[in-house]
């Protein structure tokens, strides 16, 4: 969480899997349901990623071809380590 008591876009992203899954603690969905109430923009990204999973089904690591796990792992390392995902 940042040092006051309202949380980051980053963060939220960092987080949008557990939120979907139900398995934030309460004080981490508060602070995300919050988030969401003031950003447009990150209500947008959830809902993509609601659509996103709706369209997909379920996937797991070992449906995937080991090739293209990593090439998806390698992607969204560069992503982060870029900063494009800062508020």
């Amino acid at each position: 969480m940042s040092t006051t008591d309202e949380m980051a876009c980053i963060e939220l992203v960092e987080m949008v899997t557990a939120y979907l899954e139900d398995s934030l603690a309460d004080d981490d969905r508060r602070h995300f349901e919050v988030h969401l109430k003031e950003c447009p923009y990150c209500v947008e990204y959830v809902e993509q990623f609601r659509q996103t999973i709706d369209a997909m089904g379920e996937l797991t690591a070992e449906s995937i071809v080991p090739e293209t796990r990593e090439k998806l792992l390698e992607a969204f390392r560069g992503w982060r380590e870029s900063g494009i995902a800062t508020d």
